[in-house]
């Protein structure tokens, strides 16, 4: 028997897609914040810390990136009077 062409696979894989972004591990604000920190102190690379929570050291850099943002946002903010 023939199968149609390009019809077998493109479901599949779709399925699979799904069942990993179901199943992929959600970090709350307080684990980013934790990782971010632990980096930022230096104590292990970079490598080595991503390695133990199972990130890849890309994402690690895009949470320091926007972290270090944040910060910078915050600190140009006008500060209230002190009365």
């Amino acid at each position: 028997m023939r199968q149609k062409s390009g019809t077998g696979k493109a479901p599949a894989e779709q399925v699979i897609k799904n069942i990993h972004r179901a199943t992929r591990k959600q970090y709350s604000t307080d684990e980013t914040i934790r990782i971010v920190l632990e980096g930022l102190r230096g104590e292990e690379s970079i490598a080595a810390l991503c390695r133990g929570d199972g990130i890849a050291e890309s994402l690690y850099y895009n949470w320091s990136n926007e972290f270090l943002e944040a910060g910078k946002k915050r600190l140009k903010l006008p500060h209230p009077a002190k009365a």
